[in-house]
């Protein structure tokens, strides 16, 4: 069209002739199905869920007809003729469906002029990537008289980002892997029983309940549920939950624990007090999360159980967090040791430790990890706030694993990932002979479910000696 970089030009009504054309090419993703959706409001099955769209004519997603008509109105609006153009009329015949991943070419024709209106008629044809048609039509604008050459707008990034559906969607990954026995300590409490059964369901464990057994089989009928083939340990309440499930670990009959309605402190307790269950290493907890201006899972530690950690604690928890990385599939994860400042400085104890930590790691005592710290938060995720820095780290900007210098800072971080930045979180405890997955009475559905298949990931490293 004759337009500069970054500025959008128009034809007038006198530069346009009969048979003049103008086309665009896209290619179709589910996001552009998603937006669709939500701008339009038009959230039919066939376009927005993929198990209806099976049993249809179409035999998966379709992309909404009206999609393909917008892209004509983008054409006509923004190029032939541009900016200036009234739309008047539009007719479309639709001809083929559209899926994620065609690429269509859209392309508009002028056919007639009319001097007496500035109206302009226009042939508009949508071909895939076959060659085929899928819409034809005809549209009629008002073309503009004065020539418009304009600073093309800075629209905003849209991110169309459904971190549940992400976290389910690693969770499916697993599903070929064999049930984990785990013991599910004190499931008393709806979203406790619902994330053990759900896990069940998904093939992720086969869970042994210990608890009361009354009150857990009272509350699945209230809930209407089945603990048809479901093992209950029967103990009089979430003390002896805790104990009971601790020596069934201690004595091999289970390889993960999973928390239910009962305190944190409660549960970690009777693992520590079951000497067999200690490893030498500091118990630790790791979130993992799909964060939507992320683009790979963050792990965070410690959010749950090192109140202040020391120096050697925090090693510890260094090298859980890397052994989960690894069970995850990350080579050589990268760490990122976090404090207020990206600067080591007497009065910041928390820069002193990450420093320490980062030559521990160069001396081997911390291994299979790249570290750098001190880091502070912006520039451990962002690598234009590492440029502006001049940070020149491999970690700076692409960290895999944030390190907090404390359980306060690493609790509003981890909430404030949730509820500002709307973050879907998993989580489990590691230092101990087998893992926990540890819940909160706050989680959703499939983050319990997820914090089950995050220590079914554990549990399988140590059984094939890839993790302590």
């Amino acid at each position: 069209m004759g337009a500069q970089e970054g500025l959008i030009e128009n034809l007038t009504y006198d530069e346009l002739r009969p048979g003049q054309r103008a086309q665009m090419m896209r290619t179709l993703s589910k996001d552009d199905i998603n937006a669709f959706a939500l701008v339009s409001g038009d959230v039919n099955p066939a376009h927005v869920d993929a198990e209806y769209a099976e049993g249809t004519r179409f035999k998966g997603v379709i992309a909404h007809g009206m999609w393909a008509g917008a892209l004509i109105s983008s054409l006509l609006g923004t190029e032939f003729p541009g900016p200036g153009t009234i739309y008047l009329e539009q007719s479309l015949r639709f001809h083929r469906p559209v899926r994620v991943g065609d690429t269509l070419t859209v392309g508009v024709t002028v056919a007639e002029k009319d001097d007496a209106t500035r109206n302009v008629t226009l042939d508009c044809i949508v071909l895939n990537q076959h060659g085929d048609q899928v819409v034809t039509g005809r549209a009629l604008v008002r073309a503009p008289t004065q020539k418009i050459v304009r600073p093309r707008a800075a629209m905003p990034t849209m991110h169309l980002f459904d971190p549940e559906a992400r976290l389910e969607a690693w969770v499916q990954t697993l599903s070929g892997h064999p049930p984990v026995r785990c013991v599910v300590v004190h499931p008393c409490d709806e979203g406790s029983l619902h994330g053990a059964l759900d896990a069940r369901a998904h093939g992720l464990i086969e869970p042994v309940f210990v608890g009361p057994a009354l009150r857990i089989r009272t509350l699945a009928e209230q809930m209407q549920v089945s603990l048809d083939g479901i093992e209950i340990v029967d103990v009089p309440h979430s003390h002896a939950a805790a104990v009971a499930a601790a020596a069934l670990a201690a004595r091999g009959e289970a390889q993960m624990l999973m928390k239910g309605s009962l305190h944190t402190d409660e549960l970690i307790k009777a693992v520590l007090d079951e000497n067999s269950l200690r490893t030498g290493r500091r118990m630790s907890h790791v979130y993992r999360f799909e964060v939507p201006a992320y683009p790979k899972p963050l792990l965070v530690t410690d959010a749950a159980i090192n109140i202040a950690p020391s120096l050697a604690e925090k090693a510890d928890i260094v090298r859980n967090a890397v052994e989960l990385a690894h069970a995850l599939g990350m080579h050589q994860p990268r760490v990122a040791l976090l404090s207020a400042v990206e600067t080591v400085t007497p009065r910041l104890a928390s820069t002193l430790d990450a420093a320490a930590l980062c030559k521990m790691a160069d001396r081997g005592q911390i291994a299979g990890a790249l570290l750098d710290g001190p880091l502070a938060f912006d520039n451990a995720i962002s690598v234009e706030a590492a440029r502006i820095k001049h940070i020149e780290s491999p970690v700076a900007g692409n960290a895999d694993i944030l390190v907090v210098p404390d359980l306060e800072a690493g609790n509003m971080l981890a909430k404030q990932l949730e509820y500002l930045a709307g973050a879907a979180s998993c989580g489990v405890v590691l230092g101990a002979r087998v893992p926990i997955a540890l819940t909160s009475r706050a989680d959703a559905a499939i983050s319990r479910m997820a914090s089950a298949a995050l220590a079914g990931v554990v549990a399988r490293a140590i059984a094939a000696g890839k993790a302590r």
